[in-house]
């Protein structure tokens, strides 16, 4: 009987542990709460506020990136990520954070110091899979930093503003994943070619959002 009850009470801690305390996923593609929340205090630890570059890891809300491109990915490779993510969320049980019994919380859980002392871990680890780990978290986290747009502008690779003719083909193709119905020109829009200097680099770009950069105040589509 006693073994029944045990058991027993293990299921209940696991699944209060993996699915118990997690915001709601909000509009998220493909991501469940636990693992935006896990992606998201792993990016505040990967990049903090106050560093280099004024904008934090949660000011990017990388995580929201990650979820997009997970739901872009192949079925296999979306498994893999979401296995990455489960890893980190809850390795803490057998690679502990700084902190006694409070280290054994997960990942997202745990305070700021603990979560980068976990990750410096993961990286400088003797085990080649551990530092396989992080540098595949960090890997797929910096994809969506660097795709915040006032990091872009911090970092001067925000796009230029770019007064482009309409030629012909822009009345015949739609954007990428859209309908032939949102193409916006017709034929009576295409104008004549035109030749213009090469764009230097101090030409205008398109301010980033919450930015001073740029000139026209548009967003980059």
């Amino acid at each position: 009987m006693l073994p029944w009850l045990l058991a027993c009470v293990g299921l209940v801690w696991a699944g209060l542990r993996v699915f118990a305390g997690y915001p709601t996923a909000g509009d998220a593609k493909r991501l469940a709460p636990r693992e935006l929340a896990c992606l998201d205090a792993a990016g505040e630890a990967l990049f903090p506020p106050g560093g280099a570059i004024e904008a934090s890891g949660a000011d990017a809300r990388v995580s929201g990136y990650v979820d997009r491109l997970v739901a872009a990915s192949q079925p296999r490779t979306r498994l893999l990520m979401r296995l990455l993510f489960f890893l980190v969320e809850h390795a803490t049980l057998i690679f502990p954070a700084p902190g006694g019994l409070r280290g054994l919380r997960r990942f997202s859980s745990l305070d700021l110091a603990q979560r980068v002392a976990v990750l410096a871990a993961w990286r400088s680890s003797r085990l080649f899979p551990r530092r396989l780990v992080f540098t595949s978290l960090r890997a797929l986290l910096t994809l969506g930093y660097f795709a915040h747009p006032p990091v872009l502008a911090a970092l001067r690779l925000e796009p230029f503003e770019i007064d482009s003719p309409v030629c012909a083909a822009d009345c015949l193709y739609p954007r990428i994943g859209a309908s032939p119905d949102s193409i916006p020109y017709r034929a009576e829009d295409v104008t004549a070619p035109r030749t213009a200097p090469p764009l230097g680099p101090d030409a205008p770009r398109i301010a980033a959002a919450g930015s001073s950069a740029g000139t026209s105040g548009a967003s980059p589509q």
